[in-house]
């Protein structure tokens, strides 16, 4: 986003609304594990939402969501501007942002409508922290007077950018939801940037990006004079995000429908949109089309570039062919044009046809019949650089060669060309690579080689020495490290104190932990999800699921990050270590009315948990409904189908298999090996075996029992000679007595 933007207002149509309520704002929330500080955050009160207004609210995936409403209704009069309002706006004309500030805070009234958008404007574009937090101080204020309809689209766009650009996403595509629903078209500039952001986001994100990609076109399309929605119509950039997205699900249908439509719009395809389908290629693994995106490159004449080679390395680096990589790249260095020759040579993989290969072959239709045609040549040479150098030693380094990442740095250093030697990434490769094999002693050389020829280590740089130490248990060195990391003028952020959080989980030390997440707030580095869930997780481990709770609670309040089931897994977990079976239950419970469904972790949890309780009826209760789930039911039994299918793993249905057996709950033990093998997991029938033997051997000896109590046992009777015919044992099926005691109770 550039100044331009900020001078000329986005195209928007005017709408009408109705008188809305005020909505209160929420006090901020405290934590009890003495948070050092509140963290910034755009986040007011729940509202309902007023009709046809111009809303600005925080996205309701949160349990506490923020809304700010933007009323176009009222009808109070605009004061009329007096010397301070002059200065203000001179102020802003001269782009002084700091004493325009200072000059709206001693406002008396409100400032006009062009004042008021311009300071948001400058304020968002000073992409701060402070600015951040000063334009929505002005647009909370104006909630509360019910003036919010003063700010055009303009600045609305651009704190939408600033928000994005500053990690409060859903923030930002809220603004964009709203400006849709309130009649006003967003800049392309504004609305792709959210879109971007999405697309590359955790969670939804680019299941959201699709949706808000989709919203603003259908938006554009009702248009019939063009000129109109000029500024708003997609362009190649959003285009790519949006088909980003969808490489990012791996959802090829969706992509080629995407891409199919970009003419309609006067938009084609530029280097970056193939590089997006390299990515689409191998979330869809096929390896075999790789080569044929490049050639489609050179076929349409779009001029080629170093990235679309770094990706085609990178991605037969991620496929783990180190060969077809190395190939290329000594092609490179061998200064070939023969490149798309090379890569046809070494593509042997044979694919089978399926739905997918229709959506490829629309994609790339000269991947159909490739034997019909030469592979193109490259229109100039091209010599591989740092960066692709770089890529080939990271899949030495998942490879486990080490000593090959080691030489091939040494190798690059003789480079002649400049752009060949060793950057910071390079030599933080090298140190990733060390640290994965435990090198932490030569790991701390390559760092302070790197100070020596000056090539500066980054945060990624001590963030892997720090998870090195922390794997090694070696917390104290991690400490002296991250005091090294300040001093040399590198602050460490989030994931450096997940690192040393989880850490201390490893050495059993959650008072340590709790100490780095406050560290952390008093530092004004906002927690992560991973940063929450993280600590639950130690506090969970060392018998203490009430602060873990606690910080859960914290998390739910927090609405730059979103609960997901591991947070809410963690809390089970937590209870379940202790045995609390009736306090899990409760999570699962609300977990459950928040929109989630327990997952194979929750219930392993939970199984867990049971067995400590020694409460098998409880195993019996889950256990239907892990069947439910699995797709198994009785005759006459009924299913629920609004929920998602469960595959469970060998954990789970051990743990149910073993209560079972322990209890004589024979039949349910049955069903529950039968689902093992059904999903291919061999059952422990030595564990089994054995269990039977100490526990139930002498079940049904007594011979002193009343005809009712042997009628009453007699359905455990049979499922547990049906059991021990599965196990091998002797058992009445074969007509054998029961070697331990020849009056097994049968004739």
């Amino acid at each position: 986003m550039n100044a331009r933007l900020v001078q000329t207002p986005f195209s928007s149509t005017s709408s009408t609304s109705s008188p809305s309520n005020t909505y209160p704002r929420a006090p901020a929330t405290a934590f009890t594990l003495h948070w050092a500080s509140r963290p910034f955050s755009f986040a007011t009160a729940t509202a309902t939402r007023p009709t046809r207004s111009f809303l600005v609210d925080a996205t309701a995936n949160y349990t506490n969501p923020s809304e700010l409403s933007l009323d176009t209704s009222t009808n109070t009069p605009v004061p009329t501007t007096d010397a301070g309002e002059q200065r203000l706006l001179a102020l802003l004309r001269q782009r002084k942002t700091e004493e325009a500030w200072i000059a709206y805070t001693h406002c008396t009234h409100l400032p006009t409508p062009t004042c008021l958008s311009r300071l948001v404007s400058q304020l968002s574009y000073q992409n701060t922290r402070s600015g951040l937090t000063r334009a929505q101080s002005i647009i909370t204020r104006l909630r509360h007077e019910r003036q919010l309809h003063r700010l055009d689209a303009n600045c609305l766009g651009l704190l939408a950018v600033a928000a994005a650009k500053a990690g409060y996403t859903q923030y930002a595509t809220s603004i964009v939801k709203s400006m849709l629903r309130s009649g006003y078209l967003p800049h392309v500039k504004a609305w792709s940037a959210v879109v971007s952001r999405l697309a590359n986001s955790d969670d939804d994100g680019p299941m959201e990006a699709l949706k808000l990609f989709k919203s603003v076109t259908r938006r554009v399309r009702k248009f019939n004079d063009l000129g109109m929605v000029a500024d708003s119509r997609p362009d190649t950039a959003a285009y790519n995000a949006v088909l980003n997205a969808c490489a990012n699900l791996g959802d090829s249908k969706i992509f080629l429908q995407l891409f199919d439509e970009m003419p309609d719009f006067g938009v084609q395809p530029d280097a970056l949109t193939y590089n997006i389908m390299i990515k689409l290629c191998s979330r869809a693994d096929r390896k075999d089309l790789l080569v044929f995106v490049l050639e489609r490159i050179l076929e349409v004449g779009i001029p080629l570039c170093m990235t679309t080679l770094h990706s085609l390395v990178a991605a037969y680096v991620d496929f783990g062919d180190l060969k077809t990589a190395e190939k290329m790249v000594q092609a490179m260095r061998e200064q070939r044009t023969d490149l798309c020759k090379i890569l046809r040579e070494v593509n042997s993989e044979k694919f089978y046809e399926d739905e997918e290969s229709d959506v490829f072959d629309k994609l790339l239709p000269n991947s159909t019949n490739p034997s019909h045609n030469e592979p193109p040549l490259l229109t100039k040479l091209y010599a591989p650089d740092s960066r692709i150098y770089t890529t080939l030693m990271k899949g030495y380094m998942k490879a486990g060669r080490v000593s090959d990442t080691v030489r091939m740095l040494e190798a690059m250093r003789h480079q002649d060309d400049k752009a060949s030697h060793p950057d910071h990434v390079s030599y933080t490769t090298v140190v990733s690579a060390l640290v994965k094999a435990g090198s932490m002693d030569r790991a701390r050389e390559v760092l302070a080689e790197m100070t020596r020829i000056r090539v500066p280590a980054n945060r990624i740089t001590y963030n892997i020495l720090l998870k090195g130490y922390c794997k090694q248990l070696q917390i104290d060195n991690a400490r002296v490290l991250l005091k090294e990391m300040a001093d040399d003028g590198i602050q460490p952020d989030a994931v450096s104190y997940n690192i040393l959080i989880d850490g201390c989980i490893l050495v059993d030390d959650s008072a340590g932990a709790l100490g780095f997440f406050n560290e952390m707030r008093a530092k004004g580095i906002a927690p992560t999800k991973v940063s929450y869930t993280t600590l639950m997780k130690a506090f969970a481990f060392s018998g203490q699921p009430k602060l873990a709770h606690k910080v859960f609670n914290e998390m739910l309040n927090d609405p730059r990050v979103k609960a997901d089931s591991i947070a809410w897994n963690m809390l089970v977990e937590g209870y379940c270590r202790l045995g609390l079976v009736e306090e899990a239950k409760k999570v699962i419970q609300k977990m459950k009315d928040n929109g989630l469904h327990p997952d194979v972790a929750t219930y392993g949890s939970l199984a867990n948990g049971i067995a400590l309780a020694r409460k098998p009826g409880e195993a019996l209760l889950l256990w239907n409904e892990v069947k439910e789930r699995c797709g198994g039911k009785l005759e006459g039994e009924k299913t629920d189908s609004s929920l998602p299918p469960l595959k469970p793993d060998e954990g789970l249905l051990d743990t149910l298999a073993d209560i079972c057996v322990r209890a004589a709950f024979f039949r349910k033990a049955l069903e529950i090996v039968a689902c093992m093998e059904e999903h291919g997991i061999s059952p422990n029938k030595t564990k089994y075996s054995r269990i039977y033997v100490e526990m139930h051997s002498r079940m049904f000896t007594s011979k002193h029992a009343s005809k009712a109590r042997q009628d009453r046992r007699s359905e455990r009777k049979r499922a547990a000679e049906a059991f021990k015919f599965w196990l091998g044992l002797p058992n009445s099926y074969y007509s054998s007595e029961w070697w331990f005691d020849s009056a097994d109770g049968y004739d």
